[in-house]
């Protein structure tokens, strides 16, 4: 193997290691944000929000999307309505 192949073999190894890294912490970032933008609610609140809406339980599961995916992975919510 030429020193030159060996030279173009790590960059390709290097900017791989360099774009996954970014992806994790995109992923991680955008998680950060995500928990960062639910607004926090007291206790009363809370209660207030239960008294006029319901709690869980009295909704269907279906009628809901778990976003769960989308925060961690970025996945295309699109994709699957269609």
């Amino acid at each position: 193997m030429e020193a030159q192949e060996l030279k173009q073999i790590i960059q390709e190894s290097v900017r791989e290691t360099i774009r996954e890294t970014i992806r994790e912490v995109l992923k991680e970032e955008r998680l950060a944000l995500s928990l960062a933008l639910i607004p926090r609610v007291s206790e009363k609140e809370m209660q207030e929000i239960q008294a006029q809406f319901g709690s869980r339980s009295d909704y269907d599961k279906d009628d809901f999307v778990n976003m769960t995916d989308w925060v961690r992975h970025g996945t295309n919510l699109q994709e699957k309505f269609n």
